[in-house]
């Protein structure tokens, strides 16, 4: 613990050492704004809830979160400090944890900082806050579902722009899974049981029952699993590069 808990504070001082942290941060909280107040006609509806700020959370994430990902290994690499890293007493899961947990917690503070709006709709309203609070939960898991997956794909390459361009595809992918059109596609000649276990990887599906206040066990099961799979993955992609 004493192993990650170094990497971790190393991490995060990396983060708010150069101006990329805080362009991410105010990027995110701009889109947040304009996205719930514009586009998703905060006002025009009159209902006293953060559905329309929690439903564009998945397209915000699907570009903003691998451009933190992206760096986060594909740069230790190109620079060669990976190789000082393997040489410190740590285990490679302790390296991958130190710097997934250091990447989740940045992405909670730019979430937590969307504090206003939460605030407007209470003081427009009576939302009902169990239902934004799973749905905060919701949004911050979905979130390190994908930091996972883009972790994995950054320890794969050199090159932080492929790192993000793939990353952006699998997650993509990953949303989409749910979506008639990709279940269509199956629908004609794959047996039910098939389409079925498609849908379930859906991160939409599941981050649409948290929004809606659902704290369904299934899906907070789901997107712990895709973590913890994607952070193993990590580490065994690292062991391969360490070996070769």
């Amino acid at each position: 613990m004493r192993a990650i808990a170094i990497i971790f504070r190393r991490e995060m001082a990396a983060y708010f050492a150069t101006p990329v942290a805080y362009v991410f941060i105010v990027m995110f909280l701009v889109l947040s704004g304009a996205f719930t107040f514009y586009l998703g006609s905060f006002y025009e509806r009159g209902q006293a809830d953060l559905q329309p700020f929690f439903t564009f959370h998945p397209w915000l994430y699907l570009f903003l979160v691998p451009a933190i990902s992206m760096r986060l290994w594909a740069e230790e690499r190109k620079s060669g400090s990976i190789e000082l890293l393997m040489t410190l007493p740590v285990t490679m899961l302790e390296a991958v944890l130190g710097k997934f947990l250091a990447a989740w917690c940045f992405c909670g503070i730019a979430l937590a900082l969307t504090f206003p709006i939460w605030l407007t709709v209470n003081y427009l309203g009576e939302p009902d806050n169990g239902v934004i609070l799973a749905a905060y939960l919701g949004s911050l898991l979905m979130a390190g579902a994908f930091l996972a997956i883009g972790a994995c794909i950054s320890a794969t390459t050199r090159n932080q722009v492929v790192a993000f361009i793939l990353t952006v595809v699998v997650c993509f992918g990953f949303l989409l899974s749910g979506f008639p059109l990709v279940l269509d596609l199956f629908q004609g000649w794959a047996p039910q049981s098939l389409t079925d276990a498609i849908a379930s990887l859906s991160f939409m599906t599941h981050f649409t029952t948290l929004m809606k206040g659902i704290v369904d066990l299934r899906a907070v099961v789901y997107f712990t699993l895709v973590i913890i799979f994607w952070l193993i993955a990590n580490a065994v992609v690292l062991d391969l590069k360490k070996a070769s």
